[in-house]
């Protein structure tokens, strides 16, 4: 299946939007460039980097970007690859710890999405289903994610969303075939 079109793939916490983004990824048939946002703080994220790398066969090129994602984009794009970008959340958490001007770098990514040569699949949590955080860093951080997912959404030509395992078209055709349906 080709894929010649960014595609923002969200959902909650275990909804199955990596693996589906990542089956979209390999579908395609292009040289495949992991770019991961994740730092381990702790021996659970370690352990959570881990099993996401050994989920990636030895086809994967893997590029570790904490908060330059733009330039991480702009130095991995190109025709004949798609990069798989996980994730949006983890990145947004980031810049937010590190006091970085999340307006800014949203506008940088914005922009090196919209350039890429190649097609770019990009993972996002959807954190702004549940209640309202009982905190300000926390109210932050869903506003910013929120607001990032909206602007990210509003670049792409696809947008899926992931619950329970499957995906829901809110943006552009849906694929003939579903990655790693069943049934």
């Amino acid at each position: 299946m080709t894929m010649d079109h960014s595609l923002l793939v969200l959902g909650g916490a275990r909804s199955g939007k990596s693996r589906y983004a990542q089956a979209r990824a390999e579908a395609t048939g292009l040289d495949r460039c992991f770019i991961a946002t994740a730092q381990a703080f702790d021996d659970e994220m370690r352990d959570r980097i881990t099993r996401h790398q050994q989920d990636r066969d030895a086809l994967w090129h893997t590029v570790e970007a904490p908060m330059a994602l733009a330039d991480a984009i702009r130095a991995n794009a190109a025709p004949g690859r798609v990069l798989l970008i996980d994730c949006l959340t983890l990145w947004t958490s980031n810049l937010l710890l590190a006091d970085r001007d999340i307006d800014a770098a949203t506008d940088d990514l914005v922009a090196a999405i919209a350039a890429a040569p190649g097609p770019i699949i990009l993972v996002a949590n959807e954190v702004g289903l549940g209640i309202v955080p009982d905190n300000a860093l926390a109210r932050r951080f869903r506003d910013a994610a929120g607001l990032l997912n909206q602007r990210v959404a509003a670049t792409v030509r696809e947008v899926q969303f992931l619950a329970a395992g499957l995906p829901l078209t809110l943006k552009g055709a849906a694929p003939l075939a579903q990655p790693g349906a069943t049934g």
